[in-house]
């Protein structure tokens, strides 16, 4: 289920059901040119991902809207953001918590998130429509969904 009005419906009459979180987080900084349609691509190629194992998953997970934070070195107000995201989150009864990203960053500090760190060490083209791009996701896609079930 995503979080758009007619899932989160859905979710309201099912949500013994729906016990699993997916949250992607997404890097996002304007200071380097360089950097700008990367972190674009990215996004882009992300959304595709996460909403590719929405569909995998539905019935039994929640793709929370995407956190986007700013690109440092230091992710410790992040941790502290997302706290509350999850504090919130706790009021449904969610039992499983995935963050899903492409950042290695997050590895530093996995062991302070309330929850399980999917990092994709995924390479992708500047074609996000390319036969090539879509493989890609697939395998990443059904790679990650294995993992979340031998979770469960």
């Amino acid at each position: 289920m995503k979080w758009i009005h007619t899932d989160l419906e859905r979710y309201i009459e099912a949500k013994e059901y729906v016990d699993t979180l997916l949250i992607p987080l997404i890097p996002f900084q304007m200071k380097r040119d360089a950097d700008l349609a990367k972190n674009a691509l990215q996004s882009e190629v992300f959304s595709l991902f996460t909403n590719e194992m929405e569909k995998e998953l539905t019935g039994r997970v929640m793709l929370l809207p995407t956190y986007y934070y700013v690109k440092t070195p230091d992710l410790s107000q992040e941790i502290d953001r997302i706290g509350t995201w999850l504090a919130d989150a706790n009021e449904q009864p969610f039992k499983h918590v995935f963050f899903v990203t492409f950042d290695a960053t997050w590895r530093k500090v996995e062991q302070s998130l309330d929850g399980t760190l999917l990092w994709l060490p995924i390479t992708y083209s500047g074609d996000i429509h390319s036969p090539e791009m879509h493989t890609t996701i697939r395998d990443h896609v059904e790679q990650v969904v294995e993992l979340i079930k031998s979770d469960w």
